[in-house]
C-alpha cells in the first residue's frame, strides 16, 4: 500500500518540521503512532481470527491497543513531564514495529 506508507511517512516528517518551526515558540509537536486499535471501526478484524491471527502473531504483547492505551500516550506527551519531548513519534504498537 504505497499510498498508506507514503502518507505515515509524511506525517513523521510533518511532525519534524513543524517541532523546528515552533521550538522557538515553545510549542511541542510529537505524533502517536497507535497500531490496530480496539473500536468500531475496527471490529470486523480483530473479531475475525482469520483477519485477526497474523496481526496478533507479529505483537509481541499478544493483544490489540484498546483506546486507554493510546489515550495514556497521548497524555504523557502533553503532560509536563514530556517538556523536553518535540519532534517525535511515539509508538504505541505492542512492540509490533520491533518484529522482523
Amino acid at each position: 500500500m504505497p499510498d498508506y506508507g507514503a502518507a505515515k511517512a509524511g506525517l513523521v516528517q510533518l511532525t519534524k518540521t513543524l517541532a523546528l518551526h515552533w521550538a522557538k515558540k515553545n510549542i511541542r509537536v510529537n505524533a502517536v503512532a497507535a497500531s490496530l486499535t480496539e473500536s468500531r471501526m475496527t471490529a470486523s478484524v480483530y473479531e475475525n481470527p482469520e483477519l485477526a491471527a497474523p496481526i496478533l502473531a507479529r505483537t509481541p504483547l499478544g493483544r490489540f491497543a484498546r483506546p486507554l492505551d493510546i489515550a495514556g500516550a497521548v497524555l504523557f506527551l502533553t503532560s509536563g513531564a514530556a517538556s523536553f519531548i518535540t519532534g517525535q513519534t511515539l509508538s504505541v504498537d505492542g512492540g509490533y514495529m520491533i518484529v522482523g
